[in-house]
């Protein structure tokens, strides 16, 4: 058996504790996870904590692969944390230097950026978005990783592979870039103070066109990216496949939690639930919830920024069907599956 052994950088995060997962179940890989907070050890899996934005030297060597799905989040808006250009690109810079230092065997780094690359954040932009369209203009984080990542690799033996997707949808305790749980506790939210729940985006935004991407479909394509030939020195977009309306899936996305929708009711998350914290904390005791805090269980800001974009967000796929990943996922379907797993698991009511 040809055993294979992975750095995962952000292995707490809802992109990179999903890749943990995918490579703990297949016999022939070990892994390494390294993030701020110290995971559990399980078989074939060990968790290291590390501050990447201080120079790091890693006690273990023998990586054949890294996956990169570290984020360092700016104060605002979401929209703006493509601009938090330094920490990202020097975590970065001193994750993989490092392990490629003590890691002679190192095969491929899997870059994980995003759609933020053709400005989905910044506006209107052209869709459906292929890989090879050019950079949105101004600065973003993903270019200077991109930039260094790319110069850094070249004439080297290891190559590289950058991921696109949009939107991640799984569930993480402390991480930002999830719309799962921000629907999950708006929900739960408006069910307790007795409103319906309504759709909570600026006008227009219900019938834009947008996409979302599975956080175990993305950990798939993760290790495609990681192993097939063909993704060497390659970037691609990733998503579920499909694309909605909001105002299309919302009444389904209710009836998980018995809720009629009621009339759109444009609200700004954040500062609805500002004060809330004091009402999270009672009905995690009423209702017997796993205790995560209110400012642990979701980031209103990222609800804000995914509800009131009123452009179509549309990746091209092509690319990433010729080169052998084919699997899909029926967004709606995956909604439904998850928010039912929140409730099931206790995360809410």
């Amino acid at each position: 058996m040809n055993r294979k052994k992975a750095v995962v950088v952000g292995a707490l995060g809802v992109m990179g504790r999903y890749i943990v997962d995918r490579l703990a179940a297949l016999p022939d890989w070990e892994v390494i996870g390294i993030s701020r907070r110290q995971g559990t050890d399980r078989p074939r899996v060990r968790y290291v904590s590390a501050d990447l934005l201080a120079p790091y030297t890693p006690d273990f060597d023998g990586a054949t692969h890294v996956f990169y799905a570290a984020f360092q989040a700016s104060a605002g808006k979401a929209a703006d944390y493509a601009s938090n250009i330094a920490p990202n690109r020097d975590m970065l810079v001193h994750a993989v230097s490092a392990i490629e230092r003590v890691s002679p065997a190192l095969e491929r780094v899997v870059l994980i950026t995003g759609t933020k690359y053709y400005g989905t954040h910044l506006g209107p932009y052209r869709t459906p978005a292929r890989e090879s369209d050019p950079r949105h203009p101004g600065q973003n984080y993903y270019f200077d990783q991109i930039d260094w990542l790319t110069g850094f690799q070249r004439g080297k033996r290891w190559t590289w592979a950058e991921l696109r997707p949009q939107t991640l949808c799984g569930f993480a305790p402390g991480t930002a870039m999830s719309i799962v749980p921000v629907i999950a506790v708006y929900a739960a939210m408006m069910k307790e103070l007795g409103r319906p729940f309504a759709w909570p985006g600026k006008p227009g935004s219900g019938t834009s066109i947008y996409q979302v991407t599975d956080s175990g479909h993305f950990a798939d394509a993760a290790l495609w990216a990681a192993t097939d030939a063909r993704c060497a020195n390659q970037a691609y977009n990733i998503t579920n496949g499909d694309y909605f309306r909001w105002r299309d899936i919302w009444p389904a996305l209710g009836q998980v939690f018995g809720m009629d929708c009621g009339e759109p009711a444009p609200l700004s998350l954040t500062a609805f639930m500002a004060d809330k914290a004091p009402l999270w904390d009672a009905m995690v005791k009423k209702y017997a919830l796993k205790p995560h805090r209110f400012d642990e269980v979701v980031a209103w800001p990222f609800g804000d920024y995914v509800f009131n974009t009123t452009w179509d967000v549309m990746s091209n796929l092509t690319k990433s069907r010729q080169h052998g990943f084919h699997a899909v996922v029926d967004s709606e379907a995956m909604f439904v599956r998850l928010l039912t797993q929140f409730r099931r698991e206790r995360i809410v009511p």
